[in-house]
């Protein structure tokens, strides 16, 4: 079984829920920050517009090894999602995944409420917003138009399911050659498309992909997708020749990038930088009880990495937890300290 799907995945339709912080985003930061919220003992809950925790690793590159999560030579994305879920486990933080958050109010009492598009309304002490780059949407393929869920897809979030395909994969990122590499080991046969000979992928995934052998099919367009009730073959059509080469495939992989929409967010009052969330030094933003942490957030220096936004989420949590609570100290002690007193 694949681990993202062992992960919670159902959305909590109840009506009214009452918490100390509210997260939004089920990415990384997020996930730290309903450890955090829980090893400091507020009550969390986490809102996600997508099915499963994670974010952008569980959508697009849950097979990938990460490198700059400190203590981890190499983690698989998966398998940090799934180790983050477990840290935050015993606190027991409230998932609704599945849901977007769309509206955020301050009650009388001046604490913040979230009203979600599936009928969810929380009320919380604080919100940190940890929602990466906003809700994505891939790129489509103009030629798959009607096979998405016939054998073309955007994901590939169990690569077994793919075992002794023909795969095609499209694109030129990292995405793209990652889940070329990925499926090669599985599929019968895997090549890649590409619309010109550069390429926006690191040079060492570039150069993974043409030492597994793996075809690359440069200076080509897919013209279009063939097959009944399932895709059967790609064609594709070179730009200046206009030749036309079909391929066989049962799996097409649509790694074209994504469009980023900070959606309801923008709707909130926050201020904004660069379509991003100005914060200060305590990660506040400029509406009260409302904090933000992770790539979403924009300061002087900003670095966007994973390693980053866990010390963001964590400056975020403790900070909202003296606004929770006036008597509360900053700096709550190592969780060592914690392990003795048990």
């Amino acid at each position: 079984m694949s681990v993202l799907t062992d992960l919670p995945t159902t959305t909590d339709e109840s009506r009214t829920i009452e918490t100390d912080i509210l997260i939004v985003g089920a990415g990384p930061a997020g996930l730290y920050g309903a450890y955090y919220a829980g090893f400091r003992g507020l009550r969390v809950a986490v809102i996600d517009v997508l099915p499963q925790c994670g974010g952008q690793i569980s959508a697009m590159y849950p097979e990938k090894p990460i490198f700059d999560i400190a203590g981890f030579p190499a983690v698989r994305g998966r398998d940090l999602v799934a180790n983050l879920v477990a840290q935050a486990e015993p606190y027991g933080p409230r998932y609704l995944l599945g849901e977007r958050a769309v509206t955020l109010t301050h009650g009388p009492d001046g604490r913040p409420v979230v009203r979600g598009d599936r009928g969810s309304t929380v009320r919380a002490g604080a919100v940190v917003v940890t929602g990466g780059v906003g809700t994505f949407t891939p790129r489509a393929l103009p030629a798959g138009e009607g096979y998405l869920g016939r054998g073309q897809v955007y994901f590939v979030p169990d690569p077994a399911a793919h075992t002794d395909h023909d795969v095609v994969v499209v694109g030129g990122g990292d995405s793209a050659f990652d889940w070329a590499a990925t499926l090669a080991p599985l599929a019968r046969s895997v090549r890649l498309v590409h619309r010109t000979d550069r390429f926006r992928a690191h040079r060492a995934s570039v150069d993974k992909v043409r030492a597994l052998g793996i075809e690359i099919i440069t200076d080509c367009e897919v013209s279009a997708l063939h097959g009944d009730s399932y895709v059967e073959q790609v064609e594709v059509r070179h730009r200046t020749t206009k030749a036309i080469r079909l391929l066989p495939a049962r799996t097409v992989v649509a790694a074209l990038g994504f469009l980023a929409d900070l959606g309801p967010l923008t709707d909130w009052g926050l201020t904004l930088q660069a379509r991003r969330i100005a914060v200060d030094t305590r990660m506040a933003t400029n509406l009260p009880r409302v904090y933000a942490a992770g790539d979403i957030t924009d300061y002087p220096g900003k670095v966007r990495l994973i390693s980053v936004g866990f010390g963001e989420v964590a400056t975020a949590v403790n900070n909202a937890a003296t606004v929770i609570d006036p008597d509360a100290a900053l700096f709550p002690g190592h969780s060592t300290e914690k392990e003795k007193e048990n």
